[in-house]
């Protein structure tokens, strides 16, 4: 029988759980979910058959191993510093492990040492990155078939709050880790536009953003992510002239974050001392410029706008202005600012979450007409626990794991999911599952 070991049992591992535990018997293999909390496993796996639950310390090294060494494919669902250990251990012991989260410089240096031990180490197999991937290639695909060349692609995906669960002015609530959220973008874009190399420092990212409208949903902002210019060789688009990938908020929700990230309460390079019974105020007070006790007219006078003004009401909305005590004794002003979002941006038990994609493709055809290609995708969540962040993340993962623990997928080495046999089979199930994209070609 088959082992399948999953490490970590967090927000997106639920569908991801489910969907193994669902085949797990017919298809006689056994899953293993380990977290630091044995009870939070225990929750995950619901005593169903061929699952166990355990606690498990990454960072208790002999630990570790045992498990990775008893198993036949490790899945990562562990934050993205922390998935290079294990890899590491997967190769030296012989074993598969998948993964959502993107391909490290470190990870992607094993490439050559798991061919030679028979491994795969798959990465980007979750929403963005995953379903962006595996969607995106196959319009590509499509379209070199065609003889087309494609000149243009951008790809926006946000996890977002849905309309009818949208109740605050930043149209934003937590459904994934908050950390992630808060220190998005802190390190420089860099992106292809119209033939022009593009690099965008985290100081302006944010002024920098997109407005683009989705039929249905409204507008929202779109601003630049991480590195797009590798991903043209990894699509086979190296002569494009323009190549952005993005993260979607809703609109206006850039142009407030901006103001965070200028007041420098998104760094977490520096501990700042906070003293018994230090107010959120008084912390800000910290880092506006200027002397006096009424914030709000030094925010104002730092931002260059009206106490009226919709942006200054976001950020007096959040609390982070005001006399509530901190309750934390050091801490960055990154984390400081988490604790304070966390409750304001809490996804309650009823509310729904909503995950947004967009591709934008331009090609030219064999004959020289110039067209463009709009897909889109819009899942809805349940509830605060079955979320379309979990969905869209646990289930193409899953997929994933079920696909090679039958034989399907021959890959070794380190990989991403663009090639047709792996996204195409997987794109085909996951429309069973009510995650479509929907298509307009002009």
């Amino acid at each position: 029988m088959k082992k399948v070991l999953l490490i970590g049992a967090g927000k997106s591992s639920g569908y991801l759980i489910d969907y193994l535990l669902q085949h797990a018997v017919a298809e006689q293999y056994e899953l293993t979910v380990a977290d630091l909390s044995a009870e939070a496993a225990l929750i995950k796996t619901k005593g169903l058959p061929n699952s166990r639950a355990i606690a498990l310390d990454i960072n208790n090294q002999k630990q570790s191993i045992q498990q990775i060494e008893a198993a036949d494919i490790v899945i990562s669902m562990l934050p993205a510093s922390m998935h290079f250990p294990v890899a590491k251990a997967c190769v030296e012991l012989g074993k598969h492990m998948i993964t959502a989260s993107y391909v490290s410089p470190e990870i992607a240096g094993l490439h050559e040492e798991a061919l030679k031990r028979d491994v795969l180490l798959l990465n980007e197999i979750g929403l963005d990155p995953g379903i962006d991937h595996m969607s995106a290639m196959k319009i590509i695909h499509e379209i070199k078939a065609k003889g087309g060349t494609v000149t243009s692609f951008k790809s926006f995906c946000g996890g977002l709050v849905a309309p009818e669960s949208n109740n605050n002015p930043w149209g934003y609530k937590f459904s994934w880790n908050p950390r992630n959220v808060i220190l998005a973008g802190q390190s420089t874009a860099k992106f292809l536009l119209n033939g022009s190399y593009q690099y965008l420092p985290y100081h302006r990212l944010f002024a920098s953003s997109e407005v683009i409208n989705i039929e249905g949903y409204g507008k929202f902002d779109a601003y630049a992510n991480r590195d797009s210019l590798g991903y043209r060789k990894l699509y086979g688009i190296e002569n494009i002239e323009t190549m952005l990938r993005g993260t979607l908020r809703q609109h206006h929700f850039c142009e407030a974050w901006q103001v965070f990230v200028l007041l420098g309460l998104t760094d977490d390079s520096i501990s700042v001392e906070l003293e018994e019974h230090c107010t959120y105020g008084k912390f800000v007070s910290s880092f506006l410029p200027g002397i006096g006790s009424n914030l709000l007219q030094r925010l104002c006078a730092f931002t260059g706008r009206e106490s009226e003004d919709s942006v200054i009401k976001m950020i007096e909305w959040t609390g982070i202005l005001s006399d509530e005590p901190i309750g934390l004794q050091q801490a960055t002003p990154a984390r400081v600012l988490q604790q304070l979002l966390e409750k304001k941006w809490l996804l309650e038990p009823h509310d729904k979450d909503m995950v947004v994609m967009q591709h934008m493709f331009n090609y030219r055809s064999a004959s020289g007409s110039q067209h463009r290609i709009t897909s889109t995708l819009v899942v809805t969540g349940e509830d605060s626990i079955k979320t379309a962040m979990a969905k869209t993340v646990g289930l193409p993962l899953a997929m994933a794991v079920r696909r090679l623990i039958n034989g399907s997928i021959h890959l070794r080495g380190v990989q991403i999911p663009v090639m047709p046999d792996l996204y195409l089979p997987i794109l085909e199930e996951l429309a069973g599952y009510g995650i479509v994209f929907e298509e307009t070609e002009n």
